[in-house]
Order: structure tokens, then sequence, then C-alpha cells
């Protein structure tokens, strides 16, 4: 819990804050940064409330402001996430390297009549035969980094959009170019390699920008062409592509395999791959595209298809782009289940727009912190020594990241001069921050 109306913040975590000051008023950056350390810091529920109770500010602010910064104060989260892909790419990726997206969607479950833009999705989480759930459904793209203490991927969520049923903002492969557009646009000078799984695959990726490339893995009944043949010189429009290839597992029975090594999934091996130049015309156009056929322990036909724009990859560049995807799935597991994106109950539109976004950007923005600021060699040891039963630790993880910040933040508001005497609320919850991360 944060104490007191000074918002003692640690230095290293306001260096990061203040990098969007320029997307809000004088007072409601004041409020950005209270309700975010509030959120990083409480160890209970993250509603709107539970915010200010983690800032220590319940007694102090009224709860209409906590209320009014997500409903009616004057920000925007675009501008938001624009300022949030800066600050992970500049942080996080060394300078000249391409930025790798991943692209999903994520249902977080609400209940009511009233929530806006709430409805029934797939959802992989669902229970029962029926593989739906209620809610609101969110397409989010997230920069995929790699940090030298993990041996793998960590997805960051930095862009957001709401699907609305019945509208414009429907499709989700519509809303997922949208995002990736912006984000790029945020990044300039850098190019930004995109994946996503095959729903992420149609007529919207048509006359993609040159700096940007798709890859996703290839719908088994895909019909795929072969490249235009020059022109004739004839009268009349030249053709656009050329004749339609055979079958994927035909290809594949014809196609000759090479020996690749890739790395994926925390592990190094030897796969058969084959690469085929083609157009998919009824995605991608008229741009050519390379399809990698993956064998993984098959001896003929194939296991994986996949398809890129980037035709300077190499077939284990594109195999171990795709096994990327994986780290976004991975975030929005600990969003939901270990930083507690989405426990808010808010209705109105602009507050609903706004408070997933929050969350998750919080949720970046720990992981940033800890990155630059909060590792330290010795923690995977003093986390083991703490829970001596989790023998097979090797690496830190999300939740010990989020309590090591959560720790530095009480730790700043106890030091802050003249600290009023704590009360008992404020040493249980002191008490439940520090047993976090050997529950």
């Amino acid at each position: 819990m944060l104490r007191g109306p000074s918002l003692a913040l640690p230095p290293s975590l306001m260096a990061l804050l203040v990098a969007f000051r320029p997307c809000f008023t004088a007072t409601t950056f004041r409020t950005f940064c209270a309700l975010g350390a509030g959120f990083l810091a409480q160890p209970g529920r993250r509603t709107v409330c539970g915010m200010l109770t983690g800032a220590g500010l319940s007694q102090r602010w009224s709860h209409h402001r906590a209320h009014r910064f997500f409903s009616h104060a004057r920000w925007s989260t675009k501008q938001v996430s624009a300022v949030l892909a800066r600050l992970v790419v500049d942080l996080l990726i060394p300078a000249g390297q391409p930025v790798l997206v991943a692209v999903d969607d994520t249902l977080f479950r609400r209940s009511g009549p009233k929530v806006d833009a709430a409805s029934w999705f797939h959802d992989e989480s669902a229970t029962g035969r029926t593989g739906v759930g209620f809610g609101n459904n969110w397409v989010v793209a997230a920069i995929v980094v790699r940090l030298s203490f993990l041996d793998r991927p960590v997805a960051l969520p930095v862009g957001f959009a709401l699907v609305r049923k019945g509208t414009d903002a429907a499709s989700r492969l519509v809303l997922g170019r949208h995002l990736v557009e912006a984000l790029a646009g945020a990044v300039p000078g850098r190019a930004v390699h995109v994946v996503a799984d095959s729903a992420y695959a149609g007529k919207a990726l048509r006359n993609l920008p040159v700096h940007l490339t798709w890859t996703t893995r290839l719908r088994s009944n895909a019909a795929l062409f072969g490249l235009a043949p020059p022109r004739t010189g004839k009268r009349g429009r030249p053709r656009l592509k050329g004749e339609r290839l055979a079958t994927l597992t035909t290809l594949a029975a014809s196609t000759g395999f090479t020996s690749t090594t890739v790395h994926r999934y925390g592990a190094t091996r030897d796969v058969q791959t084959a690469v085929i130049n083609a157009l998919w015309y009824g995605v991608f156009g008229a741009q050519q595209v390379q399809v990698v056929l993956v064998r993984d322990d098959s001896t003929d036909g194939y296991d994986v298809a996949l398809v890129s724009t980037d035709l300077a990859a190499t077939a284990s560049q594109v195999i171990e782009r795709y096994a990327a995807r994986w780290s976004i799935e991975i975030a929005f597991e600990d969003a939901k289940q270990t930083t507690g994106v989405g426990h808010a109950r808010n209705r109105l539109r602009r507050a609903v727009e706004r408070t997933v976004p929050f969350g998750l950007a919080m949720s970046t923005l720990a992981i940033c912190w800890y990155a630059t600021a909060g590792y330290q060699a010795q923690d995977v040891q003093d986390a083991r020594t703490r829970a001596p039963w989790y023998r097979a630790k090797a690496q830190p993880s999300v939740a010990d990241m989020h309590a090591k910040l959560r720790r530095v933040l009480i730790t700043a508001q106890f030091q802050h001069p003249d600290p009023p005497p704590a009360t008992p609320e404020e040493i249980n919850i002191l008490r439940l921050a520090w047993a976090d991360i050997a529950a």
C-alpha cells in the first residue's frame, strides 16, 4: 500500500512514468501515476477502488476521482500506446534491430446487460462444449523481446483495440492491422515483423507497407498460385498470378526437404523444411510470399505449414518467429491470473475502453522496470531461500517481477521523511506483499 498524499514513488519507476507526461494534463497525470502505482502495489483485487486503496489514498481522494479518470478525463489510449511502444523499443531492443510484434485477441469475462461492447465470443478457456464466453474481447499487439535473464521470449502488450459486434470495429483482423500500423508509425526507421495465428489472415492484409512483414500459419485448404508470368506485350491487362499450385499434401510429396536447426520453446533441434515461393492471392493479393513446410517427426507429408511475406528470412527464422507467438498467450495468462487485469467492473463506454489497456500497460511497465532497474543475479536464489520446495526454479517469473516492484514501492513510501504511523490494515497488506512471492 502506498501511503501519504505526496506519492513518493521510487525514482526508477518515476523515470518510466514521466515519459507519459505529454499524454495528460497536470492533474490527470498525477492521478495516472497514483492509480498506476496503486495497481502495481495492490496485492488484492485491482478494481478501480482497489487501485485507489493500493495507492493509500482511499481516505484522501474521493473514489469519484479514480472513476472519472477512466470515464471522463481527457486522454487517449492511442497516444499512451504510442509512448509505451517507443519506450519498450528504446529500452529493450538494440538500435537498428527489427521489432517483432505478436497479434492475438483474448476475452475478459464480464457479466450484466449494460456493460459496453460485451457480447458472446469464442473463448479458449471457456468450460463446457460451447467454447464461448460473455465479456469484452480485446485485440492486442505485443512487442516480443528477449531478456538476458530469461531463456524464453516475453510479450509486452502495447496496442489495444476493443471488438464491437455489429460495427466497423467487429473485424479482429482489421483491428490487428490498424494496431500494427500505428505501432510502426510510433517507431519510425524500424522494420516490424508481425506474427499471428491463422485467424489473422484475410484480404485486409493486402498492400502492406514495405517495412512491415506478416507471418502466420497457412490454412490446409489455402489456394496457392505460381508467380505472375512476364508480360507478353499483347493488349489487355497482364496476368496477376500464375497457374494454381497443387494442394499442400501434394507439394510436400514432390518437394525436397532439407535439415534445418531451429531454436524454439527453449530447445534446439533439427527439423526438415521445404521452402516454396508462391502467391496466396486470396489473402495477400499479388504480393509474393514464401511457404515453409515443416516436418518435426513425420517422414512424409508435413506437420506445419507457415507463410511469410518476409522473403529475406530463412526457414529457421520463420519457424522461430512463429514459435515466439506463444509468448502472447503467456502474457494473457499472466495479465489475468497474476497482474489482475480485468478485475475492474465499470460499464460506461470510455471506462470500458480504457481500463483494460491501462492494466496491460502497467503490466508492461512493471516488466520494463524489472529488466532495466530491478533485476539482480541473486533474485532467484532469494526466492528459492524463501520457498525451498521450488527446487527447479532457475529464472524469475512475472510474479517475482511484480512482487519485487511491490516491495520497492512500499519501501519508498516508508522511507519518506516523517511518515505517519502505519495502521493495522497497512501492516497486514505489507505482510501480504512480502509473503506474495512465496505463495
